[in-house]
């Protein structure tokens, strides 16, 4: 059997994989959420959702570095990855050990394909079909409450010292539209930003993912820059997997 990933890279399997090693978090908690924990052999230091996940299935590393002796000493027939968490040169040695897929994922849409895609490869098509309905359904219902929402000129910040900002071309991105927040940073990716900047927004994110920011954050900002702070959930606006199920409930918090 012939898959492609979103990479639009062909994988070739001879029967559906039943040893997966996943290197993405919300990759990981997608597995599980689509009932397939039983044929997870390996993950990341990072795949904290289930809790306690850890307990029962090796750990191979974080997401930009792994133990590869780890990865080929459990056979795996399916290695997850994605093309922002993991690395070129890893997917590179990961693929003379197994089957490697990888993700590319920017917005909701390419989420919903994601996991389309891995249901099929994974023989699990209904659950995922499923899930990526209530997601849709979410979504749908969140557009209509928020579409009367005024635009706000926001600043999603994800490190400190320097802040650093999501930008365009990202996840993070698309979801800060959808929230009808005007990204006021207009580089891609995830650049460095300055205070002049960050006083431009009517109101700055701080991500608690991936750095761990806390309400003592709020409080400095708020003595730099004259605007509104506050601290969201970061899985919420990153995670691309089933997360987004419950992701729309918590949107719809943010702005009550």
């Amino acid at each position: 059997m012939i898959f492609k990933d979103q990479l639009n890279r062909a994988i070739r399997l001879s029967t559906s994989p039943k040893r997966i090693i996943s290197l993405v978090p919300s990759q990981t908690e997608l597995l599980i959420d689509l009932g397939l924990k039983e044929r997870l052999v390996g993950i990341t230091k990072f795949c904290v959702h289930p809790k306690n996940l850890k307990d029962d299935i090796a750990v191979v590393g974080g997401t930009k570095n792994v133990h590869y002796d780890k990865i080929e000493a459990l056979q795996p027939d399916l290695i997850i990855c994605n093309k922002e968490e993991n690395t070129l040169e890893m997917v590179q040695v990961l693929e003379e050990i197994g089957p490697v897929w990888v993700s590319d994922i920017t917005d909701i849409e390419e989420s919903l394909d994601m996991i389309e895609r891995l249901g099929d490869l994974l023989d699990v098509k209904d659950k995922a079909l499923g899930l990526v309905a209530m997601i849709t359904s979410e979504k749908n219902a969140f557009e209509q409450f928020v579409k009367t929402r005024s635009l706000k000129k926001v600043a999603y910040l994800i490190w400190k010292k320097p802040y650093m900002a999501a930008g365009k071309d990202t996840f993070i991105h698309s979801l800060l539209g959808l929230n009808r927040f005007e990204n006021i940073v207009s580089e891609t990716r995830y650049p460095e930003v300055s205070v002049e900047q960050l006083s431009m927004a009517d109101l700055i994110l701080l991500s608690t993912e991936p750095f761990p920011f806390k309400e003592t954050d709020v409080s400095e900002l708020k003595n730099i820059v004259n605007t509104e702070v506050q601290i969201v959930d970061g899985e919420y606006f990153s995670w691309y997997g089933s997360r987004l199920q419950n992701a729309f409930a918590y949107f719809k918090t943010l702005h009550e």
